[in-house]
């Protein structure tokens, strides 16, 4: 009796939380996207950009992944307007994991970058190949298939950080999924369902990592 009332409410409920998984989904998507662009910049910084550049983007990585989620979510919300940025909840909470993001995604780079062997940068000078062009056809394609595995969990991080934005007001899935218990009572079977709800925007991700890492694998 008691699962079916909850189904019943669930379907009632539907809308908000329709709405919740779009806004999970949208910060997470923008939040990767945009934390992995900075974050290839900061792991080709830290990997042959000069001295001075070295030490900041070492000092910046380093503070990003020292510092909890909640307080970078926060500073972005409070701290940004005191300055005279202001940003809204939305706005605010995709900063924050993005940053967060680029600290990881830039250690992932660094690391797949300097596994790489130097003659093969080398060669591509030898032959009259820019930077760019030696990132785009030889070092990037094989950092690809050492990323990708550590960028899948960096990704799904990113996607359970999102819940921290309900502390700023953002109408995500926790927050709407919080709602919807303090007028039902619920708890246990909200919650559970939420988990679930998450589980499948993970899996969802992961699944994707294993395809894009099957059509760059090397054929054997």
């Amino acid at each position: 009796m008691e699962l079916v009332t909850f189904f019943e409410t669930l379907w009632l409920a539907r809308i908000p939380i329709i709405k919740g998984i779009g806004v999970t989904v949208s910060i997470s998507v923008l939040a990767i996207l945009v934390g992995t662009i900075l974050g290839i910049g900061v792991g080709l910084a830290l990997t042959y950009g000069n001295r001075p550049l070295r030490w900041l983007v070492r000092g910046y990585t380093d503070f990003i992944r020292g510092t909890p989620v909640l307080v970078l979510v926060l500073a972005s919300y409070y701290v940004l307007g005191t300055v005279g940025i202001d940003l809204g909840p939305f706005q605010a909470g995709v900063l924050a994991l993005a940053v967060f993001c680029s600290s990881h995604v830039g250690e992932i780079v660094r690391g797949a970058l300097q596994s790489i062997p130097k003659g093969q940068t080398e060669a591509a000078k030898a032959i009259g190949l820019t930077f760019p062009q030696t990132f785009a056809y030889v070092l990037g394609p094989q950092a690809l298939r050492q990323v990708l595995p550590a960028w899948v969990n960096t990704a799904a991080e990113m996607v359970k950080a999102s819940t921290l934005l309900s502390i700023i007001g953002v109408a995500e899935l926790l927050l709407r999924t919080q709602e919807l218990i303090s007028r039902t009572f619920m708890s246990l079977e909200f919650y559970f369902f939420a988990g679930f709800l998450y589980f499948v925007i993970n899996y969802g991700i992961e699944r994707f990592g294993r395809y894009v890492e099957r059509k760059t694998s090397i054929p054997s």
